[in-house]
């Protein structure tokens, strides 16, 4: 099994490579019991959040990391996965504004990604 941190890795690097927008990482560690790691992040429409949603899965999965659920159907605004140690949430521009999980775990530190991600 890998370490939470090279999951975390794994799932930014992967939903960049599909452009997901405004990529930030929570380390819950300390304010959770439910993951090590929140991801957050945007996709432009439902095509995209489905590729993001793919590629994660396949480079965490080649990585030997079974995801244990995916939330999220057509029609949907916000893809959740769950992958015990790390959770992944996609979401659409409108949902991620509505839910806006940043402020409701704003006491979680967030983890410099910065470096994972292509310029």
């Amino acid at each position: 099994m890998i370490s939470s941190e090279l999951m975390l890795e794994t799932a930014v690097k992967a939903a960049d490579d599909k452009r997901a927008e405004d990529i930030v990482a929570l380390d819950m560690r300390e304010v959770s019991l439910l993951a090590d790691y929140f991801v957050v992040m945007s996709a432009n429409s439902e095509r995209q959040a489905k590729a993001i949603v793919d590629e994660i899965e396949d480079k965490l999965d080649e990585a030997g990391v079974t995801v244990r659920r995916i939330e999220g159907e057509k029609n949907s605004q916000w893809w959740l996965m769950d992958y015990g140690d790390i959770v992944v949430h996609v979401f659409l521009p409108e949902a991620r504004e509505f839910y806006n999980l940043e402020k409701l775990w704003s006491d979680a530190p967030l983890v410099d990604v910065e470096g994972w991600i292509e310029a």
